[in-house]
């Protein structure tokens, strides 16, 4: 893919994920295919191969969908992982690396001291009744 494209593609495909549900997300799908196929035509081609899992996600209440496609917190606690591991390149035993890796996890959670604002609103049982 070209880098030129990579923003506005990615924009819009996140308008197909980020709908208010099932219906106009297969709109903006359509929306997106009509754009970018002439370029790009095998991502609308998998997304609609995989429809039917993907399509799950909508069952779920906005603020939920959120957590699940906001995938920051976890790329940054990887990288910090890596970062650990990355200076010390051989260990002597699989215990060491996992000590290590143990040790730099607790660190790292001490700083989460913030907590998602949109938490309060979801209430467990109202979201796992509509995902079954």
């Amino acid at each position: 893919m070209s880098y030129k494209d990579s923003k506005p593609l990615t924009d819009d495909l996140k308008a197909v994920y980020t709908t208010v549900d099932e219906p106009l997300a297969l709109d903006e799908l359509e929306g997106f295919a009509e754009k970018w196929d002439a370029k790009y035509p095998k991502i609308s081609k998998s997304w609609r191969k995989n429809w039917a899992g993907l399509s799950t996600y909508f069952k779920y209440p906005q603020e939920v969908r959120r957590l699940i496609y906001t995938t920051d917190t976890i790329e940054s606690f990887n990288r910090q992982l890596r970062k650990v591991t990355k200076a010390k390149s051989v260990f002597p035993t699989d215990d060491s690396l996992l000590k290590m890796l143990y040790l730099a996890m607790k660190d790292i959670t001490k700083k989460w001291t913030g907590r998602r604002r949109d938490l309060s609103i979801i209430h467990p049982s109202e979201f796992v009744k509509k995902s079954l």
